[in-house]
């Protein structure tokens, strides 16, 4: 592996009494595609969002592109700059057109003028497909339209990592293909992407490498498409078997 782009080391978080991160070690290189799998409460989201420090951890060591994440110098906006999150739910700004809230973020933190801001929301919206849907509403897309623009959103802030937490979870079967034709074009290009998911044969096909997450501990990683033909874990196995059928 090159120099990891993302480091973790005894990574440890507890939410009261449960202790949902129980020693993290991982890391990812430049522009690997790391597919997260594992049952619900396996710490998966929660490993994301230490990693932008929408949580903070109880315990060990996080470094971004040679940042530790535990200076207390560092700039919490410079790190979310350069990590892009994508979640299950949209949170788009109701009160702001598709353009408005791509363009916010690039406003707000990276200080660029509006009409320069506006012309990078466009060029991202077009990209995500949703170029007839530039002065819509979020009240007015479908869901998968709502979460393309929250892709676009996410990479107006040119980010060096993207981080997609079960982002077709809340969408009806027949709005998946449309976000995930989003994802699958992103890994051409080379992005570096973290992917919890649970479309695992797309996971398959994307990722370069697949861990498998269970009571807040990596049981078992590989690449994808060998762990879902032989996986060696027993209960890698048993998650699968009940999830593929």
């Amino acid at each position: 592996m090159s120099t990891p782009i993302i480091r973790i080391r005894n990574l440890r978080k507890s939410f009261g009494p449960l202790e949902v991160l129980r020693g993290i070690h991982l890391d990812v290189a430049p522009g690997e595609k790391l597919v997260i799998i594992g049952p619900s409460g396996s710490g998966k989201s929660t490993l994301l969002r230490c990693l932008n420090r929408l949580e903070i951890p109880d315990a060990g060591y996080v470094e971004i592109d040679g940042i530790p994440l535990d200076d207390s110098r560092i700039n919490l906006d410079r790190i979310r700059a350069e990590v892009g999150m994508v979640f299950q739910r949209f949170n788009l700004f109701p009160h702001l057109t598709a353009l408005e809230n791509v363009a916010l973020g690039p406003r707000l933190v990276r200080k660029l003028p509006r009409e320069r801001a506006e012309a990078v929301a466009e060029t991202l919206l077009r990209k995500v497909g949703l170029a007839e849907k530039l002065h819509s509403y979020p009240e007015t897309l479908s869901g998968g339209q709502q979460q393309r623009v929250a892709i676009a959103r996410a990479l107006a802030m040119n980010p060096k990592i993207m981080l997609f937490d079960e982002v077709t979870s809340a969408l009806d079967p027949e709005l998946v293909w449309e976000v995930l034709e989003v994802m699958r074009q992103l890994a051409q290009e080379g992005m570096t992407m973290l992917i919890v998911t649970h479309e695992i044969r797309f996971g398959a096909e994307v990722g370069d490498r697949m861990i498998f997450m269970d009571a807040g501990r990596i049981l078992e990683e590989g690449a994808p498409k060998e762990m879902l033909r032989s996986p060696q874990h027993p209960r890698t196995r048993a998650f699968l078997e009940r999830l593929l059928g």
